[in-house]
């Protein structure tokens, strides 16, 4: 049986972490230059991280964050039935992944003086606006070595160092909360009440051609199921399973 995942977050904050997420991931994996198009992929992710670091205090809010976890956490020491061992190691990577988030620039600083990234910027969101024509320095580049290519992509993406690891880490904790638990959507709809959560998961069998469109907060939440074929809500019972996590 193959099973379909999706995630939704049920507040602002969350679905900008999991956009920034799913950006780094994208850095990342075009980061290689395996083929001649990825930098299309790399910069249009560098440049959208960009643009979500001039609209919030990413930084800031994702210290504030963490800090949270670090006193929960902490609050779990000399528990007993509590690994102390792990709990120790766990915190341990909160203080370091904490102290290198507040001692690290606000992110996109450098990214946005590097004088190469700047002229790439101020064309690229144009329509079509990477032709040699528009940003001959870009196709300079893009005949470089892609060693040299990978050297520079590696020089851009450690300034976000602090951000991947924090956001990763804060992710991981988030979703660590929420057990998969069995679920019947019936006539394809299924409502519940959650308590500060941040993160719906949902695993859904690939054999009921649905999707779920999802509303709610951090506190109630409604899972209606779309058929893919037909764009209309399902009337079918869905058996599903949903992870809500804090």
């Amino acid at each position: 049986m193959t099973i379909h995942q999706f995630e939704h977050p049920l507040n602002e904050k969350t679905r900008i972490y999991l956009r920034v997420e799913a950006l780094l991931a994208q850095l990342h994996r075009a980061s290689q230059f395996d083929d001649s198009d990825q930098y299309q992929l790399f910069f249009r992710a560098l440049f959208d991280l960009l643009d979500i670091f001039e609209q919030i205090q990413l930084r800031s809010e994702l210290a504030k964050d963490i800090e949270k976890q670090r006193i929960m956490y902490r609050n779990w020491l000399n528990v007993d039935g509590v690994d102390q061992n792990t709990l120790l190691a766990l915190l341990k990577e909160v203080d370091e992944v904490h102290s290198n988030l507040m001692n690290a620039e606000r992110f996109g600083v450098s990214l946005k003086e590097d004088r190469f990234l700047i002229s790439v910027r101020q064309r690229f969101n144009l329509p079509g606006g990477s032709c040699c024509f528009d940003l001959p320095a870009l196709h300079y580049w893009l005949h470089t070595p892609t060693e040299q290519k990978q050297r520079d992509a590696l020089t851009w993406l450690q300034t976000l160092k602090p951000l991947s690891s924090a956001l990763s880490l804060w992710l991981k904790l988030a979703r660590e909360t929420g057990q998969y638990r069995a679920y019947t959507a019936k006539s394809g709809f299924y409502q519940s009440d959650a308590e500060d959560a941040n993160i719906l998961r949902l695993m859904i069998p690939l054999e009921y051609g649905v999707y779920p469109m999802i509303s709610g907060h951090k506190n109630r939440f409604a899972i209606k199921f779309i058929e893919f074929e037909t764009n209309q809500a399902s009337a079918s019972d869905i058996q599903f399973e949903l992870a809500v996590c804090c």
